[in-house]
């Protein structure tokens, strides 16, 4: 009998910014402007942006604080 754990997917750490927005549920257009503002950073590999989830995870950040800032 193989006890072995079943192996897991690894998890996606850069993610295009299509995936990005839908994770986000915002339009792919509403993330390339959050990016030209400097609000949703990314990194260039080559030609290709791509966005990692730490900079997602610190957006959500920015957002949750300035909603709090509004009240």
């Amino acid at each position: 009998m193989d006890t072995a754990p079943a192996a897991s997917t690894p998890q996606r750490r850069l993610l295009r910014v299509e995936v990005a927005a839908e994770i986000l549920s915002v339009k792919r257009s509403t993330a390339y402007e959050e990016i030209r503002l400097g609000r949703l950073r990314t990194v260039q590999i080559g030609r290709c942006r791509r966005i990692p989830t730490e900079y997602i995870d610190d957006y959500v950040e920015l957002l949750k604080r300035e909603a709090s800032a509004t009240l």
